[in-house]
């Protein structure tokens, strides 16, 4: 709103460019300048030093959240199924880890120092991304709910608040035990049936043959989420946050190349005929 401010250099422009880098590999913004300022030149001409490249992009931070539910309605609706398989999981997005995160002030609004991941057995400083996806054969599951939360909140507690916005046609879900309620392996929740692994009572040493047959069957259908989270951070590097500075940076982190990863889907899917 500055008077001497040059909008030469638009925001569609700056959207693009930045969708373009993360999308091409670049990790971060200055490599994504970088890049354009020695090949672009030509489709950017009037593209700002870095400095200012980094505050435009900060400052559209609110337009990748809604380009993230366009693109994801987009691809849920592509699918043309009468009835959508959902499985459901959570990503952690590290922006301090180890003893740096009790030192770590970076967008108190959202992050904490209480995130955990047992799979990295990692204790650290961030937020973390759920998503709620739609199964497809033999490729990646399509997200249909996607969240942000303070690294420490539970999966089944994001789990009740996201549920009552899937979409009507989603009559099961498929998670992990952290998504259990009362240790019932199947239960039912508004109009989802909700299916975990089965969980061992107290000191119980083993399954029998029937629970271990169905806590195998359940991983098995939900195992591509797990896929669909090491995919997207393969292709953007979305789960290392270390570099971010603000809270609108955050939200451009993750929304950003969550936006980035979905436009890959969506050739893919063109690609593939649906």
């Amino acid at each position: 709103m500055s008077n001497y401010v040059d909008l030469k250099f638009s925001d569609e422009e700056a959207v693009t460019l930045y969708l373009y880098g993360v999308i091409e590999g670049y990790r971060t913004l200055k490599s994504i300048h970088r890049y354009a300022k020695k090949h672009l030149m030509s489709w950017f001409p009037h593209l700002p030093k870095y400095g200012a490249f980094d505050q435009r992009i900060n400052k559209l931070n609110d337009i990748f959240i809604p380009l993230v539910d366009l693109m994801s309605t987009q691809l849920t609706n592509s699918l043309n199924m009468e009835s959508l398989i959902g499985l459901t999981d959570s990503m952690p997005i590290i922006m301090a880890q180890r003893g740096r995160r009790f030192h770590a002030k970076v967008a108190p609004e959202i992050a904490t120092k209480n995130g955990y991941c047992a799979t990295k057995k990692l204790y650290y400083y961030g937020v973390k991304l759920h998503v709620i996806a739609s199964q497809q054969a033999g490729t990646l599951p399509v997200p249909v709910c996607i969240g942000l939360t303070n690294a420490g909140m539970n999966d089944r507690k994001a789990f009740e608040q996201i549920i009552s916005f899937l979409p009507s046609n989603m009559l099961s879900c498929y998670a992990d035990k952290a998504y259990q309620v009362e240790n019932e392996a199947i239960h039912q929740e508004h109009n989802v049936t909700l299916f975990t692994p089965v969980k061992k009572e107290k000191g119980q040493k083993f399954l029998d043959a029937a629970d271990q047959w169905l806590s195998t069957a359940i991983s098995q259908v939900r195992q591509p989420i797990e896929s669909f989270f090491n995919w997207v951070n393969e292709r953007t590097g979305i789960q290392i946050a270390s570099k971010v500075r603000s809270s609108r940076g955050l939200m451009v982190h993750v929304f950003g190349r969550l936006a980035a990863a979905l436009f890959i889907m969506r050739d893919k899917m063109i690609a593939n005929g649906y």
